[in-house]
């Protein structure tokens, strides 16, 4: 066995886990703060938590939850 394969591994669970995030509707952290600094530099970065509640409330309408 090679030491390439252990890094390989890495990748691919790397893109696992953010694939399901995105099913589950929860972006790329990461994504997002290399997006900022490289198109909106002004910006501040939020901490994951804000991050994590302004992506909740886009996706469900920031209501809280559904009544039924």
């Amino acid at each position: 066995m090679t030491g390439t394969r252990w890094p390989r591994l890495g990748a691919i669970w790397r893109r696992a886990v953010e694939t399901a995030r995105l099913c589950c509707g929860v972006p790329d952290y990461d994504a997002y703060v290399d997006h900022l600094r490289a198109h909106h530099p002004d910006r501040p970065i939020p901490p994951y938590a804000t991050f994590f509640r302004d992506r909740q409330a886009a996706r469900y309408g920031g209501t809280g939850g559904r009544c039924c």
